[in-house]
């Protein structure tokens, strides 16, 4: 990821220390090096970025060995760094759900969630109207989740396996409080992507992950 490909995923920062979090939350624990390297500056300027990031506890180091010689220094976000990252009106949403849960019953909940459901569905469809390959439809996905700040990207996995990869979940709380949201999510992924695809969920947020990883596989008969 260049310092440019930041600006494609919503939450664009401008501060050097702000962009480090972002290619972190990107891409997981990186050396100074290559943090250095993602956004054009030294690994040096990278690494004085990051120590006094981990002075505002916001980064956290780890040392890896590789064979023989000095481990490498790896740095990734504490919780206090995955918490600058939005996470859309936590507390209000989830005292909503509970509100409905509790007043109306779980029903009502998951006839909500239902509904969400059909209508993120045909949004999707619509806009995937045009996309003839399942590789062009899951890159479509792919913006279309970044634009409601999912941070996600569309890779090529092995043996020509798809990758749908969210590194944000700007739901998390309520997902948390009410699986009921994760399941509509896989459920929506599986029809705009259409029969001839299976979707697999490997990596989950709520589940502890760092990110959401779904791999996508051409349907065999």
């Amino acid at each position: 990821m260049s310092s440019d490909d930041l600006d494609k995923h919503g939450w664009s920062p401008r501060a050097p220390a702000e962009r480090i979090l972002m290619v972190l939350k990107m891409r997981g624990a990186l050396t100074s090096a290559q943090v250095g390297e993602r956004l054009g500056i030294t690994g040096e300027a990278a690494r004085q970025q990051l120590l006094k990031l981990a002075e505002d506890g916001l980064v956290s180091d780890e040392r890896r060995a590789a064979g023989r010689g000095r481990p490498s220094v790896y740095w990734h976000l504490t919780d206090a760094g995955q918490a600058r990252f939005p996470d859309s009106h936590a507390a209000l949403t989830v005292d909503i759900l509970r509100s409905i849960s509790e007043v109306l019953g779980e029903d009502a909940l998951n006839r909500i969630i239902s509904a969400r459901e059909l209508t993120t569905q045909a949004l999707y469809k619509e806009a995937m109207s045009d996309c003839a390959s399942l590789k062009d439809r899951v890159a479509r996905l792919a913006e279309l989740r970044t634009a409601e700040g999912y941070m996600a990207s569309a890779e090529e996995g092995q043996a020509g396996e798809l990758l749908l990869v969210e590194n944000h979940c700007p739901i998390c709380a309520a997902a948390t409080f009410c699986q009921g949201f994760c399941r509509a999510e896989k459920a929506v992924f599986q029809n705009v992507l259409g029969t001839g695809a299976s979707v697999e969920r490997v990596q989950h947020i709520v589940s502890g992950g760092r990110r959401c990883t779904y791999v996508i596989r051409e349907a065999t008969e």
